[in-house]
């Protein structure tokens, strides 16, 4: 949706809401008649639906993506093992922040201070898992860890020199312990415990 909802909504001076907002409708049975009144409502403000990105999704069938999440029917490992619904990072959402570290591990950065690299990394890293927090994240936070420590691996590599994947020189607990480099398991575990 676009229009000028910055304008429609102001409070007071100086608030301004985003040009485009997104917005899901959850029903049950009833798609087709809350379509029309959300379009209905949206004439009425003046703002235009963007038809390409509207569509109905049927759960548990489907899932869709919402603000970097992606929502539907999920196997939990619980003992029962039944389905819930449930949130997880969107693979869209993993592909870019692995686009995101392997921008930052470039080799172009190869002169940068190792420490200085770690904290861009780490900021990065705590920041990502801060807002993907909720529902099913394990699965997304390794996949993210993991990218993260082969590419420092060859960053190091690269910046002394060193052949191979750096794995023997550079193991895990030498880029936790050593470097400094955040650990997202460990920071999940962490997370939990302070909300207990």
């Amino acid at each position: 949706m676009s229009g000028d909802v910055h304008v429609r909504f102001c409070e007071s001076v100086g608030v301004q809401f985003p040009c485009a907002t997104r917005l899901v409708i959850c029903c049950n049975g009833t798609a087709g008649f809350a379509m029309d009144a959300m379009r209905s409502m949206m004439t009425r403000l003046d703002l235009t639906v963007n038809e390409e990105k509207t569509h109905i999704c049927r759960i548990p069938e489907g899932t869709f993506d919402f603000l970097g999440y992606t929502i539907g029917r999920c196997f939990p490992t619980m003992k029962n093992g039944k389905a819930v619904y449930g949130t997880w990072p969107s693979q869209k959402s993993v592909q870019h922040a692995f686009m995101v570290i392997s921008d930052k591990t470039h080799c172009r950065w190869e002169s940068r201070d190792a420490g200085e690299l770690v904290k861009d990394l780490n900021r990065m890293l705590v920041g990502w898992a801060n807002y993907f927090s909720m529902g099913l994240v394990r699965k997304g936070h390794r996949a993210v860890e993991e990218h993260t420590k082969a590419r420092l691996r060859q960053w190091l590599c690269r910046k002394h020199k060193q052949k191979g994947d750096g794995k023997a020189r550079h193991p895990d607990r030498y880029l936790h312990q050593k470097s400094g480099l955040v650990s997202l398991q460990e920071y999940r575990r962490n997370f939990l415990r302070a909300k207990a």
